[in-house]
């Protein structure tokens, strides 16, 4: 006990610092830098915008090694039968998944405000975008007892969506409005497969099942407990939703849409992320906003 207790105040020691220094180094890519020269018009915009995306990998690899360790520190706990010190770290834990995600999401915003300003000056949006990265293979289980497999599904768009029965923001787009379902049978006919993903390490088969009969839900709920699949492509919320084009790059990372709970920002119209993407795909375009930041509640990782 008193050994879980100490490694309690060294992880929240670390946390401290790191949120300093994290802090600190979104303060100095904020900083104002001189006008571009006029003879690479969008060039200084594009290089803080990739150095920008470089910090924000860096915080992401330091915030899940940080997460890592305090799931290290309740599974101790829970073997030690130290409830209290559990339901502790557990919120910790998601305190922390929290403040990362709002930090997270207001760098993710200024890195787009950079594309977006080096897109204008440059005049040639191509020279800007990100290089679409290769999709993560992987071969799972899903919990009605399929066995998918990402390869099976070439020469089709796959949609990844990730999922938590208990997330508000993933019930809204069932229980409220049914999004996912909605979007999923639009795009069914048109060489289209959606995937869930459930990468909560408490959910059970029986729970999934259930919500799938509920909803009827026209595709399947992938088993990641373990965190595997979300480790790999970087799923931070429910929902966070990838889209995988026929050449095996993803296209989209980002939010469904841009209205959390049914809530856009004011003056702006609702849009469906995915639904626009998968529109441009499906028609030989190219997908005009490969990112957005996602909202919605921490994936709740297991212990690789």
């Amino acid at each position: 006990m008193k050994r879980t207790v100490a490694s309690i105040g060294i992880v929240l020691i670390v946390l401290a610092l790191s949120s300093t220094a994290f802090g600190q180094r979104a303060e100095r890519t904020t900083r104002p830098t001189r006008e571009p020269t006029a003879e690479r018009p969008g060039a200084e915009q594009m290089q803080q915008a990739q150095k920008l995306g470089q910090q924000i990998e860096e915080m992401k690899a330091a915030h899940q090694s940080l997460i890592d360790e305090l799931n290290a520190i309740r599974t101790t706990a829970t073997k030690e039968r130290a409830r209290q010190t559990v339901k502790q770290i557990e919120t910790l834990i998601s305190q922390r998944q929290a403040a990362f995600q709002e930090t997270l999401r207001g760098l993710e915003q200024q890195q787009q405000q950079l594309q977006r300003a080096a897109r204008n000056r440059m005049g040639r949006p191509g020279q800007i975008e990100p290089r679409a990265r290769k999709a993560p293979d992987f071969e799972m289980d899903s919990f009605d007892g399929r066995q998918v497999k990402l390869a099976n599904y070439k020469d089709q768009i796959v949609v990844l969506e990730w999922l938590n029965l208990d997330c508000p923001h993933s019930r809204y787009h069932y229980d409220t409005v049914q999004t996912m379902v909605n979007t999923a049978k639009k795009y069914r006919d048109k060489g289209v497969v959606w995937l869930a993903v459930n990468s909560t390490f408490k959910t059970t088969p029986e729970a999934n099942r259930e919500f799938a009969e509920k909803h009827k839900l026209p595709y399947p709920i992938l088993d990641d407990r373990a965190g595997e699949l979300a480790r790999k492509y970087g799923a931070r919320t429910t929902p966070h939703v990838f889209i995988i084009d026929k050449e095996g790059r993803i296209v989209y990372d980002g939010a469904i849409d841009n209205a959390p709970l049914g809530k856009q920002e004011a003056g702006a119209g609702k849009l469906n992320y995915v639904d626009q993407a998968l529109s441009e795909l499906t028609q030989g375009r190219k997908v005009s906003l490969p990112n957005t930041p996602p909202y919605g509640t921490p994936v709740k990782y297991g212990r690789p």
